[in-house]
């Protein structure tokens, strides 16, 4: 009788089809389903495994015209909701998927609520996030056993977290069987309810899907489930590109530049906003949607900045632009430039950061009325609308900062917070966020700061913003206050001194990670590895750590960083307020001569004046504090004065790099605690003998050098750890120098001639 009702069943469901709406039959045969789970269980007592599956064919014409969520995560909470289920809630949502992630951890007796079987039926995929303990949770069973019943087996997507999919399936053994053990003994639930969630998980782990042993990393985890949805689920196009989400206040300014961009009569575009508003990553996300719907065929971006680099910016557009600049003068260069832009049609060209009336033609950009002809466009982000009047731009767009309730739905985001412990704690946590003042920037600093804090540092946090901003009227100096307080919040010191040094370089300089780990292993960081090796490791951990804190981004290598300039202006301004790091930067800023030196800068720990014009130093610099001196890239200084050394008996760290220096003053070995000292790409150098005399050298760069003999007074260097000698031009090396080195771990050695390794070395 039970079986001749599932066939009458089935035949009614076929007849259905045919005519009714996709929603009343995803109902009826879920009701289907149910007695045939139902049915099934009853009359086969003695079986461990109840079949849900009666008819896969017949449940894929069930789909809903209309799917309110993309997906549906289902997980135990105290297993990976603060760990790899936000990442993946995270990074779905931000490619415009959208995903149901619930927040509450139900107790025991609590039942599953209607709000989430609708949101189980209303969702095209599901991701079950099987971990240690989910069979522990009864909740859990019940919400699996839910998606089993409503979903076919191409739209349930498992993650084997840390578990094997055999316990998963037969339960025998591990905390599988521990919970289904557990389970029976409490007596709570009957052996039919026992048997459709063991029938839930043997189907759940017949599936194929995402394991842990698969990925080397956790990220590469994530990023392969995100991978595999964005290919099955189209999102919004206005919604999201990479990392950027569209508030309301983006959304209404990026409608307003896609709309001046499709007008034939405005060929200049002016975005302004205060520094940490979001217009950079608003405009790169507007250029990417124009190309793709066709408006333009490429975008290229350089940014300008306030040092205004021309040879940069001229060398990344053409790169951008598929070519080298080999030209030598800037006219040659602007020329050929021009050139090329002009043979593109439909180009964008986005000049970002712009802080002053810019003569787009010393770059090579043509004038407004030749891009007009060419179809192609200047869209330009500054910080000031007057900028926009000078550059005479047709349409001026501002973007604002967040609502409230934007700024707190970002904050709750980045804070990973999906629901308020108290009211207590609710409140403390949206002042917190208002305190932000609606920038990005700040709001997504002080969140991933704050975000596995107790709600005491929340107070103390809440309190201390509050009492710096309250006079305050500027949003900008707001946001140097909430990124302070993420410095603050860094584990320890080594992570606040290495994100410290990152401010030496020039303002949107690309920073090379190694380059700054070894002016790190200058100045002692990491003293706790064991190896060189080691302590590039750590480096590289707290490199992550940053970028996870908002407070580096990532380049387009791996093996570097960037700095947003906001976050730059606060490490700055750190680094001159406090006692332990007084630093003197003009990194990049145009100097012909050496800067005034006055009393205060007297007391100096680290001055950086690289990427200048500079020509001659001063007879003698006079900071007895001094532990980093960064002089690269003065490609026409050529002689330092013998006596300029003679007060620095503290320094650490020395970078001649890029440099026309043609020796070393004898005042070099007075340098007695230098540890870090960089002479690549020197040309014109030829003899290092005095370095012979730095017994507590570390670190010794001499990239692209070009000796005919290695000195023997290297061999002197008994605590050097680092030699680098990469694409340099050494004809020889003395006998046994290379093996007085004892603490030697790393030497790059790169288009040696006649070189006379010692034997096994």
């Amino acid at each position: 009788m039970e079986f001749y009702f599932f066939e009458i069943s089935l035949a009614i469901v076929a007849v259905i089809v045919t005519w009714m709406g996709c929603k009343a039959i995803k109902g009826i045969w879920t009701q289907v389903k149910r007695r045939i789970s139902y049915m099934v269980g009853k009359s086969q007592d003695n079986q461990g495994v109840v079949n849900l599956n009666a008819s896969e064919s017949l449940a894929s014409s069930s789909e809903p015209c209309h799917w309110k969520y993309d997906v549906f995560l289902s997980f135990r909470g105290p297993d990976t909701r603060k760990g790899i289920t936000f990442d993946i809630y995270d990074r779905l949502n931000t490619r415009g998927i959208k995903t149901f992630m619930d927040d509450r951890d139900l107790e025991v007796g609590d039942a599953i609520s209607p709000t989430l079987i609708a949101a189980i039926k209303e969702s095209r995929f599901a991701i079950v996030v099987l971990s240690q303990n989910y069979a522990s949770s009864t909740w859990c069973l019940e919400e699996l056993r839910e998606i089993c019943l409503s979903m076919e087996d191409n739209r349930i997507l498992p993650l084997f977290y840390h578990v094997d999919p055999t316990d998963v399936r037969y339960q025998k053994k591990g905390s599988f069987k521990e919970a289904f053990s557990k389970h029976v003994k409490s007596g709570r639930y009957t052996s039919e309810k026992v048997k459709e969630w063991r029938a839930a998980l043997y189907k759940v782990a017949n599936i194929s899907g995402w394991s842990t042993t698969d990925h080397k990393t956790e990220r590469g985890l994530v990023e392969a489930i995100v991978d595999l949805l964005s290919s099955k689920v189209v999102p919004d196009a206005i919604e999201s590109t990479g990392d950027f989400q569209a508030f309301e206040a983006t959304r209404q300014a990026m409608n307003e530049v896609m709309k001046a961009l499709i007008d034939d009569k405005v060929t200049c575009v002016g975005v302004h906003g205060m520094g940490g508003v979001g217009k950079t990553t608003m405009v790169k996300h507007v250029a990417a949607q124009t190309c793709k719907n066709g408006s333009f065929n490429h975008w290229i971006m350089a940014t300008i900045s306030q040092n205004n680099d021309l040879i940069k910016i001229q060398d990344t557009l053409a790169e951008l632009l598929g070519f080298t600049l080999q030209e030598k003068t800037e006219d040659g260069r602007a020329t050929r430039l021009h050139k090329e832009i002009l043979r593109r049609e439909k180009l964008l060209i986005i000049m970002d950061d712009v802080w002053a009336r810019t003569d787009l033609s010393r770059i090579g950009i043509p004038s407004y009325k030749e891009l007009q002809k060419c179809k192609s466009k200047v869209l330009l982000t500054t910080r000031r609308l007057n900028v926009c009047h000078a550059m005479k731009c047709q349409e001026k767009i501002s973007l604002n900062i967040l609502s409230e309730e934007d700024s707190l739905t970002l904050f709750l985001r980045n804070a990973r917070i999906m629901s308020f412990e108290s009211p207590t704690f609710e409140k403390v946590v949206k002042r917190v966020a208002a305190e932000c003042k609606g920038l990005p920037i700040a709001l997504i600093a002080v969140a991933r700061a704050l975000g596995d804090k107790d709600p005491v540092e929340w107070e103390k946090a809440a309190q201390r913003l509050e009492k710096s901003q309250s006079a305050n009227p500027d949003h900008e100096e707001d946001a140097f206050e909430c990124i302070k307080l993420s410095y603050d919040y860094l584990k320890d010191e080594e992570y606040k001194s290495f994100f410290l040094l990152c401010s030496l370089f020039p303002e949107d300089d690309v920073i090379n990670i190694e380059d700054l780990f070894r002016y790190a292993i200058g100045i002692g960081l990491f003293r706790d590895a064991e190896t060189i090796n080691e302590a590039r490791g750590t480096a590289y951990t707290v490199v992550e750590h940053l970028k996870d804190s908002s407070l580096l981004l990532e380049s387009d290598y791996v093996t570097r960083v960037r700095m947003h300039d906001v976050v730059r202006d606060t490490a700055l301004n750190i680094a001159k307020s406090e006692g332990g790091h007084r630093f003197l930067v003009k990194a990049g800023c145009g100097l012909d001569d050496w800067p005034p030196i006055s009393r205060l800068d007297e007391g100096c720990t680290a001055i950086s004046l690289m990427s200048n014009r500079m020509r001659k130093l001063p007879p003698q610099l006079v900071c007895p504090k001094l532990q980093i001196l960064l002089l690269n890239q003065n490609y026409g200084l050529d002689e330092i004065p013998e006596t300029f050394f003679q007060t620095l008996n503290e320094l650490r760290v020395l970078d001649l790099s890029r440099t026309g220096i043609s020796y070393l003053p004898q005042s070099f070995g007075l340098l007695t605690n230098l540890r870090a000292l960089y002479l690549f790409d020197c040309e014109k150098l030829r003899d290092i003998s005095v370095v012979g005399k730095i017994m507590t050298l570390e670190v010794l760069s001499v990239k692209g050098a070009n000796f005919m003999e290695l000195s023997r007074d290297i061999g002197n260097l008994t605590n050097l750890r680092v030699l680098d000698f990469t694409n340099g031009w050494i004809f020889e090396i003395p006998s046994k120098l290379l093996s007085k080195l004892h603490s030697l771990e790393e030497l790059y050695l790169r288009y040696r001639f006649g070189a006379d390794f010692d034997e096994g070395y």
